[in-house]
Parts: C-alpha cells; sequence; structure tokens
C-alpha cells in the first residue's frame, strides 16, 4: 500500500525518530507503516512480540515489546523520540455499576499514564531539539459519551486534557500535541466490541454495526486505519506547524450532531 501523500512525501521526516505505540495492529500499524514510508525510524511498541517484530523488519523499524499497563516497562521505552504516537488502547463494555474495577484502573494505566509517562519522558529530547510533534490517537468518545463504556470514554476524555496541556507548555520550544478523533474504524478492536454490544444491548451483531456503531455517522462507513494514519503523518508536517491543542474528528459526521 502506498502509505506518503502531497503533505508529507517520501523521506520528509528523514533523520526523524518515531515512536508508535499498539503498533502491530490497526492504527498503530498503519501510524507505523506511514512514517517509515516518510523517512522516520520507527520504534514498533507493542506488546505482541510476534507481530511487532515481523513489521519492524518489513518497514526497517525497531521492535520494542512492552506491556504498557506496567510502568516499570514504560519508564524503560525509548526516550529519543521526536515524534511520539499514543496509539495503544483497550476496550470493555458493561454497565458502569457492574463495571470491574480492576478492568477501569488498567484502561486509565495503558490510555492516560503510560501517554503521560511517555510524553513526560520524551520532552526534553523534544525541548532540545527545538521541534516534536505528539500525536494522540483520541477518539470520538473523547468528545462524547456513550453508555456501557465508562473506563475508554473516561481514559479519552483524560488523553483530551492531557494533550492540551502538553500543547501548551511544548509550544515556545516547538513541540505541538493534538489529538486524533475517529470514529469507529476498521481494526479488531472494534470486531470485538461488535459481539459485546450485542451482548450488552441484547440484539444481532449485524444489528450493532447499523443500529449503534453507524446511527450517529452521516457517513455509512466505517474509517480505514489509512485513513487515521494519514491524518497523523499530516501533522508532523509542515503545513500543521501551527495546529497544536486541537482535537480532529474523523467521524464521518458523529459530532455534527
Amino acid at each position: 500500500m502506498d502509505t506518503t501523500s502531497a503533505t508529507a512525501p517520501p523521506a520528509a521526516l528523514r533523520g526523524r525518530t518515531a515512536l508508535v505505540t499498539g503498533a502491530a495492529s490497526g492504527i498503530g500499524r498503519a501510524c507505523a507503516e506511514a512514517f517509515a514510508a516518510a523517512g522516520a525510524r520507527v520504534y514498533v511498541v507493542d506488546v505482541a512480540a510476534a507481530p511487532a517484530e515481523e513489521l519492524a523488519g518489513r518497514i526497517g523499524g525497531v521492535a520494542v515489546v512492552a506491556d504498557l499497563s506496567d510502568p516499570q516497562a514504560v519508564e524503560a521505552l525509548p526516550d529519543d523520540a521526536d515524534i511520539v504516537v499514543n496509539n495503544a488502547g483497550l476496550q470493555h463494555v458493561a454497565p458502569l455499576h457492574e463495571f470491574p474495577t480492576e478492568r477501569f484502573a488498567l484502561i486509565q494505566r495503558v490510555m492516560v499514564e503510560a501517554p503521560f509517562r511517555i510524553i513526560r519522558r520524551t520532552l526534553p529530547h523534544m525541548y532540545g531539539n527545538e521541534w516534536g510533534r505528539i500525536v494522540n490517537i483520541s477518539s470520538v468518545h473523547g468528545l462524547r459519551a456513550s453508555a456501557f463504556k465508562s473506563a475508554y470514554v473516561t481514559a479519552k476524555h483524560g488523553l483530551e486534557g492531557l494533550s492540551k496541556t502538553a500543547a501548551l507548555e511544548g509550544a515556545p520550544h516547538g513541540v505541538t500535541s493534538n489529538c486524533i478523533n475517529p470514529g469507529y474504524v476498521r481494526t479488531a478492536l472494534v470486531e470485538r466490541q461488535v459481539a459485546a454490544q450485542a451482548l450488552a444491548h441484547g440484539i444481532r451483531e449485524d444489528e450493532v454495526v447499523e443500529q449503534i456503531m453507524l446511527d450517529r455517522t452521516a457517513v455509512k462507513r466505517l474509517i480505514e486505519p489509512d485513513e487515521v494514519a494519514q491524518l497523523a503523518l499530516w501533522l508532523c508536517s509542515p503545513s500543521a506547524s501551527y495546529i497544536t491543542g486541537a482535537s480532529l474528528p474523523v467521524d464521518g459526521g458523529w459530532t455534527a450532531h
């Protein structure tokens, strides 16, 4: 697949190093491929060793196997990234009054605390170079809530606040920080949600996509991972140097309601 674009031609990021979490599949994989195609050296960070190593070998990157729920593992990640893409995430669907507390805490560690630790560790390098790009893969759920997703919605709202704070602090040092807010993307995470939502709502799986996932979108299709990756790549281009502290919906019109 050609992952380059007019805004980020091949070698546009030559000499830059990108760290992408959750990079072995879905949006993270598409981001890793796009950044490598643009010339960046990519740290392929994922808990799944084999897929991370396969991808890193194919794109000329470096596989970093790490469990982002473990603070010590996060603190051991490379700290020399010019570009950070905080993408790793997980989902759990359950009514709030039945939501497992340990699952809620796990989602916050992976999706809020880990990005905080990664940004905290890499900012000194970015500040030293007077250039850095933080791209946080948030969600439409960072802007809107949905029932049965208390941990995910809480985490994405937290990531939004972290991103904006990083934007304000990073601006004097040439560092931008933004969120991308996709609706439902064609990933394994979303596919797993279909069954869980069907159970939670008491409907068939095909009805989940039609009645729940795409109900609030004007464009009636799932988003492709590369569409998100191309926006992440553009946020690292000169054309986007004045954009920081923003939340950019890629939601087919969901938030237009």
